[in-house]
């Protein structure tokens, strides 16, 4: 389980003052020799020092700086379980009044330019792009004869795609950036202002596909596919539908993982949030986590929050719980997903335990349900992992206040306690399951939107019927002790073509939330369909029937809630040089 790349994140923290001596060196002297413990220039220069530096990039990923979160926050990381799930509707922010109060500007679509939460994006993803360059740099300038040309070209292909991917992290956040690469001298950096930087962003993974090998030397580092996959997703954001079909299918065709295994789906939907099957042949790209290596920074632990407050299950803190609405969604007709939108009709809302005792009886839903939900959420009286069942009311912290889900995606298994469960900080939430930012059902579903909007519906309709066929395993379904499945799980393909192409944009649209939900996707797809207005403004009107309390400040979001506000103490530190967004 523990590979040379998850142990590697221990150099992370060495880093921060490895590149300081790279960027600020002057003229070395014979006479002045290096204090002990300290880095030098020929030091990073080598093989070791190179991969050290891309491995610091690497380690951006988690919002880590300094060995420690960016400023202490979790919105640094690229896991985006706050901007993306929470503000898409897909979760509440969960726990209880007071607590968490900078993701209720989140949740109430109210944040402004010294919200502390678009900060700390800002921060923590530009972080990550000052270490791809820096390890640029130190790739491209070294003379150290043991750096291969095979291996300088791997190692600036890396840390291409990572200055990429946190520079697409903005771009998705914030709209137009400022961009700049290696080259620029960091004396102009303040002067460099925010553009559409698009174009950018889509020839650094160009460069990528270009140079990265197929196979890597340490799971978890990306390759050719990884940039392939990830150039495909740019090329859906810019609506070159063409091209990104014949990229994503050539993924789904040719694509391997980085230590050369062809992709696929799992058999089992749960094993994909399982650390046991970690970079499987359906990760394409992760961010590597490891639990008991010494370091509690190498596990998984921007989800410690989300663990079950005062249980044995992490311990807490109850946020990120799932909404109704995700949870609606799940039901089925005939084996399919209601497309209509009606899940959220009082017909066919799912039976909840809002209100009722753990000690009070309570019947789960009996109506038929797509079996990804009981893999992705905790409901009362379904096996909960391996913990036995869920306890409903007991399990919430505040089930009034966030309603009365859990997450269930992101948390270990008991089995795993003090194995692929880090107990050694101040909760027991740390884990080492990876998060995939790239899997292979995501391209089949990002294959499948691209050939709808070429008009190739047919194709569209096989592609989202691979990933339902996998779900519609029954060896895969949550199961009672006695064996009989934990609840009425129906679920079946398309198996006539789709009437159009509205129903098949419906469709494609519905299959993502039911296959990645809570997977940092939903607010991001919102924006980009021109949809988010009229989805978030209903969903806050019907969580707030059961939950007023999460939403009883929520404003209309409108289309300036397409974009975060550019952090007003990086617009003062720019001196005018950065353009405010529209509405803020």
């Amino acid at each position: 389980m523990i590979n040379n790349i998850k142990t590697s994140w221990r150099l992370a923290p060495v880093l921060a003052l490895s590149l300081a001596v790279f960027v600020s060196a002057c003229e070395d002297s014979f006479l002045e020799p290096d204090p002990p413990g300290v880095l030098t220039i020929d030091a990073l220069a080598s093989p070791a020092g190179i991969e050290g530096a891309v491995i610091g990039a690497y380690s951006v990923l988690k919002g880590i700086s300094n060995g420690q979160f960016d400023g202490g926050s979790r919105f640094a990381t690229s896991y985006n379980w706050v901007s993306s799930s929470i503000q898409g509707g897909e979760a509440n922010k969960g726990t209880e009044p007071g607590d968490g109060n900078e993701i209720d500007l989140v949740v109430s679509y109210n944040l402004n330019a010294t919200s502390s939460v678009p900060a700390d994006k800002w921060r923590g993803a530009f972080e990550g792009v000052t270490r791809a360059n820096s390890a640029i740099r130190i790739a491209s300038s070294s003379t150290d004869e043991r750096v291969t040309d095979d291996f300088r070209q791997n190692m600036i292909a890396q840390a291409t795609f990572l200055r990429a991917h946190f520079f697409f992290e903005l771009h998705k956040h914030f709209g137009n950036i400022p961009y700049f690469d290696e080259t620029v001298p960091a004396a102009e950096l303040a002067s460099v202002p925010n553009t559409d930087n698009l174009d950018n962003i889509e020839a650094d993974f160009r460069f990528a596909v270009a140079n990265l090998p197929e196979t890597q030397s340490a799971r978890g580092m990306v390759n050719r596919t990884a940039a392939e996959a990830y150039l495909g997703r740019v090329l859906l954001f810019q609506e070159n539908f063409t091209e990104a079909a014949t990229v994503l299918q050539d993924v789904i065709d040719n694509g391997v993982t980085s230590d050369g295994l062809p992709l696929d789906l799992l058999p089992n939907y749960s094993d994909v949030f399982n650390a046991e099957s970690d970079n499987s042949v359906e990760s394409i790209f992760a961010i590597q986590a490891a639990a008991n290596t010494g370091a509690v920074t190498n596990a998984n632990f921007a989800f410690d929050l989300s663990h079950l407050q005062g249980t044995p299950i992490g311990g807490c803190c109850g946020f990120w719980q799932p909404s109704f609405t995700l949870v609606n969604s799940f039901r089925t007709n005939n084996g399919l997903p209601l497309l209509d939108g009606s899940f959220n009709d009082p017909a066919n809302q799912v039976v909840s335990d809002l209100g009722v005792a753990s000690t009070d009886p309570f019947t789960p839903d009996a109506g038929p349900l797509d079996p990804r939900l009981d893999h992705s959420v905790g409901r009362r009286d379904i096996p909960y992992l391996d913990w036995g069942p869920h306890q409903g009311q007991v399990w919430i912290r505040n089930q009034g206040y966030g309603g009365p889900y859990s997450p269930k995606k992101f948390i270990y298994y008991q089995r795993q306690t003090g194995t692929l469960q880090d107990g050694s900080s101040w909760t027991a939430g740390y884990t080492a399951i990876n998060f995939n930012i790239i899997r292979f059902a995501d391209v089949l579903l990002m294959a499948a939107e691209a050939n709808i909007e070429n008009g190739n519906l047919e194709a569209a309709r096989m592609l989202i019927n691979r990933v339902r066929a996998r779900a519609a395993n029954p060896d895969s379904f949550v199961k009672n002790d006695d064996g009989t499945d934990a609840a009425n799980y129906e679920i079946s393909t398309y198996d006539a073509p789709f009437s159009g192409e509205a129903m098949a944009t419906d469709a494609l649209r519905l299959e993502r939330m039911l296959e990645l939900s809570n997977e940092g996707f939903r607010w991001f797809d919102l924006v980009r369909w021109g949809v988010a207005a009229e989805d978030l403004n209903a969903y806050v009107a019907f969580e707030r029937q059961f939950i007023p309390g999460q939403f009883q400040t929520a404003s209309t979001y409108d289309a300036t809630n397409d974009m975060w506000p550019i952090p007003q103490g990086q617009i003062d530190l720019q001196q005018g040089v950065l353009s405010q967004n529209p509405g803020y």
